[in-house]
């Protein structure tokens, strides 16, 4: 930021003496430079900035994270007040259990899995989602009666306004290629050793075990892989396009959770 070109200095008038009539010096007024801008005397404009980290991943994930800089860290805290929505791609393997629920982990036993069929999954995923959807709604703290509520929900705003735990709001099968399967999740309030969790028990609700091999977070509120950064983008000219490129639909958003 430093080596940026920075914003032109500010003007001050002075009045400087200058050749007059029959050569007596007169007072002008001229329109000086303010020195006190000048980097040399200012120094570094950039001494401290402020970077907050937003809904973040463990090291065994991957995907989505996102980061405020200065006045950024308080739409931050303004987009966890509007508790969004994070969506997932979690890789599973059917036959093996560790003690971290993660293809890394311990291993702890080994089943069969050959009993299991995509319509056996699917009905599981029905389950575990009617099971979730039930405690939105009771965390909602809205009355599903009322118009209110339906409102909320024709526009996607029905979500737990305050602290909750881990919820699924949808969940669906990608793949099933046995022993491998994927899964995508939308959810509120998670960690990613949660989502493990789930891998292990939809293995257990399928006589079987399963580990599970991969969480990545495609989605986080408004922001998609589509506006991440690879480590090769990490430079000043890809972060302020970013900066530039996010800015309406965050702010577009608080407007319309937080009116």
């Amino acid at each position: 930021l430093n080596a940026a070109p920075g914003p032109a200095p500010r003007q001050r008038v002075r009045f400087l003496p200058a050749p007059g009539d029959g050569g007596a010096t007169a007072l002008v007024p001229s329109r000086v430079p303010v020195l006190a801008d000048h980097p040399l005397v200012r120094g570094p404009r950039f001494r401290r900035l402020k970077i907050g980290a937003g809904h973040r991943l463990d090291v065994k994930a991957s995907g989505v994270f996102v980061l405020g800089i200065g006045h950024g860290n308080k739409l931050l805290t303004d987009l966890y007040n509007c508790h969004l929505t994070k969506v997932y791609t979690v890789g599973g393997l059917f036959g093996k259990a560790t003690d971290d629920f993660s293809d890394t982990g311990k291993l702890v036993e080994k089943t069969t899995f050959d009993h299991i069929t995509r319509e056996k999954l699917e009905r599981i995923i029905a389950v575990i989602q009617g099971t979730n959807h039930k405690a939105l709604l009771m965390y909602s703290n809205i009355d599903m009666k009322t118009q209110e509520a339906y409102e909320l929900a024709v526009k996607g705003l029905l979500r737990p306004m305050g602290k909750s735990p881990p919820i699924i709001t949808a969940i669906r099968c990608l793949q099933l290629a046995l022993p491998e399967f994927q899964l995508e999740i939308h959810c509120l309030h998670e960690t990613q050793q949660y989502l493990r969790k789930v891998v292990h028990e939809i293995g257990l609700e399928l006589k079987s075990t399963a580990v599970c091999t991969q969480v990545r977070r495609v989605r986080d509120g408004v922001f998609t892989l589509d506006d991440a950064l690879l480590r090769t983008q990490w430079n000043l000219q890809s972060i302020q396009k970013a900066i530039k490129d996010c800015r309406l639909k965050v702010k577009k958003e608080i407007e319309k959770t937080l009116g």
